[in-house]
């Protein structure tokens, strides 16, 4: 049995810490035994084959379409019993097009040669489209067993069989999942734990997170569930209805743990700074900031406004992480809260250093802490050589965590090279103290005069301008053609005022004034649309090349 089976089962077996679902309408807490109990049943039904859906056996890939936390929790946990991994689809919105979702989502289930889907509310409905695409599917409500039938042994999972395969939030059209082992998962779980000092005798989890991302499934479902946390957890919907909702789940249940993208803080800022009821956030200990660039503004921001309900700045825990190590790669210590490295901008854009700032103009960055334990970092050059200290490369990572291949619609793909090196794609350098930081995505830099310019930098400067959406601004690269001399760029914002043609003028004229000011170079385009315009990921994240398309198909 594998590690992260064991301890599972373990922690399932005693305790008297649980989930609280339901907020803020009819909260539910279920012991995490209960869960598990729950598990157990649903496991002896997924063993049995239903109809044209056959029995789940050990290796089989399930995908997973469902919202509540509280159907999800012992669904994942009764496929690991079963010894098969876990899917989650990314899920239906109001303004998804059914059509185009579900060729989406046979492209998903083929890829992973999926067993079968369990389809539970308020996504039941979509069980005849299901039927049309010849699709195998279980409905949740409908998975009754016998739990005592259901012992799991020795041969449950090993160490290296799947777990979970996350689907990735890339910019293009063709899906893609990483390949998350059991002995994936117990590494990187294990590190997280150390690395933030989780005591299941103190500590309380709030979350709104999609459980079809990996901070949400694996950092604010599978941690509490098998390390015995206590969790409290509403749905993403929940909390874009009334971001104040997360506040108020801190205060009420005394939450000691939090995290959510860079773009949340910022929204909960401005809904901290009116708000005009009594909240008490003085139990959080840790507010982790990661799954986008970290802003030292929107830190500010939150920080400023949370001061008056007992908010402490040292909170906020700045990380670095991705699916490829199933969650976390590096966090920024306990309890020191934000930290920024300045160095000087002319060396990072023309040699490629993150010398600390002189009198010059500077670049500022997040420090992301050492990374995790059992994770080895290095950065590489251009020409593949290792960098040592303030040199700016490409990460490269190494260790347990590492998932050992992506599945894509050719096949899989291995990700680790001969001596076991994982490419991440992300710029950035490491400091003296052996801290990480992350300067942008490589494919995204953008290249003028010889200088290296990311578009984080650019991104923070346009959503500064009056009339921007906080969060929907995007920088994308313009690359020489003919008749061309050089690369460009062109900047994308929503606004609400997009079609006040004499409002728009205004927007675009205060976001290249503030560009220039930031980066020192003018954007060959600026545009001003409508908000829910830019393409997003299914978890929120903008997407620089859909973007970039959206603008070609507009120019």
């Amino acid at each position: 049995m594998s590690r992260f089976l064991a301890t599972l089962l373990e922690s399932a077996a005693d305790t008297s810490r649980g989930m609280t679902t339901g907020e803020p309408a009819a909260p539910v807490r279920r012991p995490w035994s209960e869960v598990h109990g729950t598990a157990l049943g649903i496991a002896d039904a997924l063993r049995r084959p239903e109809g044209n859906t056959p029995a789940l056996t050990r290796g089989g890939a399930v995908g997973v379409l469902a919202a509540d936390p509280a159907s999800i929790a012992p669904l994942a946990q009764a496929v690991w019993l079963t010894g098969g991994s876990v899917t989650m689809l990314h899920q239906p919105t109001a303004r998804t097009d059914l059509m185009h979702w579900a060729e989406d989502t046979v492209a998903v289930l083929r890829m992973i040669d999926a067993s079968m889907v369990l389809l539970g509310p308020p996504f039941d409905g979509l069980a005849p489209v299901l039927t049309e695409r010849g699709i195998p599917f279980r409905l949740v409500e409908a998975l009754h067993g016998d739990p005592t039938t259901v012992t799991p042994d020795a041969e449950a999972a090993a160490e290296d069989d799947t777990a979970l395969l996350q689907l990735t939030s890339g910019s293009t059209a063709e899906p893609k999942a990483v390949r998350i082992t059991h002995r994936n998962l117990h590494a990187n779980i294990t590190a997280m734990r150390e690395a933030a000092r989780l005591d299941v005798e103190r500590d309380v989890m709030i979350s709104w997170l999609p459980l079809f991302h990996d901070m949400g499934m694996v950092g604010f479902l599978t941690i509490p569930m098998v390390t015995a946390l206590e969790l409290v957890t509403v749905t993403p919907v929940d909390f874009l209805s009334r971001p104040l909702l997360w506040a108020e789940l801190i205060s009420k249940y005394r939450g000691t743990v939090t995290a959510a993208p860079n773009f949340a803080y910022a929204v909960l800022a401005r809904q901290l700074a009116r708000a005009d009821q009594e909240l008490d956030l003085s139990s959080l200990r840790i507010a982790l900031n990661g799954a986008e660039p970290v802003d030292p503004l929107a830190v500010g921001a939150f920080v400023d406004a949370g001061a008056r309900f007992g908010l402490r700045p040292e909170s906020v825990l700045c990380a670095y992480g991705m699916a490829e190590t199933a969650l976390g790669v590096a966090f920024a210590p306990v309890e020191t809260g934000l930290a920024v490295d300045e160095i000087d901008a002319d060396a990072l854009e023309s040699a490629r250093r993150a010398e600390p700032a002189g009198e010059g103009p500077t670049r500022a960055f997040p420090l992301l802490g050492p990374p995790l334990p059992g994770i080895e970092a290095r950065v590489v050059g251009e020409s593949g050589e290792v960098l040592g200290t303030r040199g700016v490369g490409v990460i490269q990572l190494r260790g347990e965590s590492v998932t050992p291949g992506y599945l894509t619609v050719n096949g899989p793909v291995a990700t680790q090279d001969a001596e076991g090196w994982f490419d991440t794609g992300d710029e950035g350098y490491v400091v003296e103290d052996g801290q990480v930081v992350v300067c942008g995505r490589r494919k995204d830099v953008i290249i003028m005069g010889g200088r290296n310019i990311y578009p984080t930098d650019i991104e923070r400067a346009a959503a500064e301008a009056d009339g921007v959406r906080a969060g929907n601004a995007v920088a994308v690269r313009l690359f020489a053609g003919e008749g061309q001399r050089r690369e460009s760029f062109a900047v994308a914002v929503e606004a609400r005022k997009a079609d006040d043609e004499a409002e728009a003028a205004l927007i675009r004229k205060d976001v290249t004034s503030r560009v220039v000011s930031a980066v020192g170079v003018r954007p060959a385009r600026v545009e001003v649309l409508p908000p829910g315009s830019l393409p997003k990921t299914p978890s929120g994240k903008l997407r620089r090349a859909a973007t970039a398309d959206l603008l070609t198909s507009r120019s």
